[in-house]
């Protein structure tokens, strides 16, 4: 045991610690009931399959140059279309001779920017018009539900499409496009949240002390919405790597040669009929990713959403 009471971790005590129904502190009770939703999370096969692709995907990414075969870029037009396993290519070679398996892994660092710089937009710009709406209220209320109404009238794809159409194309600017269109379901989870939560006992208490509303939201009600959040962000982003991809598929998001999913695709379209590998490689690699973020999450809606019974 230390100090301050946790036992040294391997040590006997270490998960009879984290399992008490009488935590000593503040720290004990949140490290218990981390453990408790972790144990509950590793009880479900599918969530921790999905758990499974996406640690290794970030591997993938992380180790790129060292675990591509190839340069990713190089071109070797004598070399072009070979098939699965010919001279040494796993995956075959595309058009212009660049190995698949390289481009594959070179570019899921793409889809990983994509997917982290989307995930901290869209849900902080939703959590902050949605508990700003539901705590306000009134006209501000209306103004902001509104403008969210309208943005969720538009198919996303379309939306983004039209948003890369003004702004150009490029990464940078689909990342931009696509976070523009992903933040109105966070604000209505965000403002739905605020409202159940604004007049309850909690609350009151917290105004008789003198706090303000500045501090209300962002001590109190931020911290009781980031749940449902979390949950929501893990089961959209498989159809924010769709919306990536179909952005680079038309030619509006990553600009050649950047081995992006999705443009990939397209270059392999014309020769789907006779080099099949061409396009269905990453194809299969979006399949896969999208399937494990929907795997886990879910996963994570078992466990962090009160309404199933969840732990947090």
């Amino acid at each position: 045991m230390t100090a301050v009471g946790i036992p040294e971790p391997g040590k006997p005590g270490w998960r009879q610690w984290l399992l008490t129904d009488t935590p000593t502190s503040r720290r004990h009770a949140r490290a218990a009931s981390l453990y408790q939703s972790w144990l509950t999370l590793k009880s479900n096969k599918l969530a921790m399959i999905g758990l499974g692709i996406l640690v290794f995907l970030a591997l993938v990414a992380l180790f790129a140059p060292i675990l591509s075969p190839y340069d990713p870029f190089a071109q070797d037009l004598g070399n072009r279309l070979q098939p699965l396993g010919a001279d040494g290519h796993l995956l075959g070679t595309d058009s212009l001779g660049r190995d698949i398996l390289s481009r594959l892994i070179h570019g899921s660092r793409i889809t990983l920017y994509i997917v982290s710089l989307v995930a901290l937009i869209a849900p902080i710009a939703g959590l902050i018009v949605g508990t700003v709406a539901g705590y306000v209220g009134g006209w501000s209320d209306t103004v902001l539900m509104r403008i969210t109404d309208i943005f969720l009238a538009f198919p996303r794809l379309v939306l983004a499409l039209a948003f890369v159409a003004a702004l150009g194309a490029g990464i940078e600017n689909a990342v931009l496009a696509i976070a523009l269109t992903a933040w109105p379901p966070y604000a209505r989870i965000a403002r739905a949240e605020t409202l159940s939560i604004r007049k309850s006992d909690y609350i009151s208490a917290v105004k008789l002390q003198g706090a303000g509303p500045l501090r209300i939201i962002t001590k109190h009600i931020w911290p009781l919405c980031i749940s449902s959040l979390i949950v929501r962000v893990t089961l959209d982003m498989a159809g924010i790597i769709l919306a990536a991809a179909g952005l680079g598929f038309l030619g509006l998001g990553a600009q050649p040669p950047s081995p992006e999913w999705g443009a990939m695709i397209s270059e392999g379209r014309k020769f789907i009929l006779d080099h099949w590998w061409i396009a269905t490689m990453p194809g299969l690699a979006i399949f896969t990713v999208s399937l494990a973020f929907n795997l886990l999450g879910d996963g994570l809606r078992d466990v962090l959403d009160p309404k199933d019974g969840g732990e947090l």
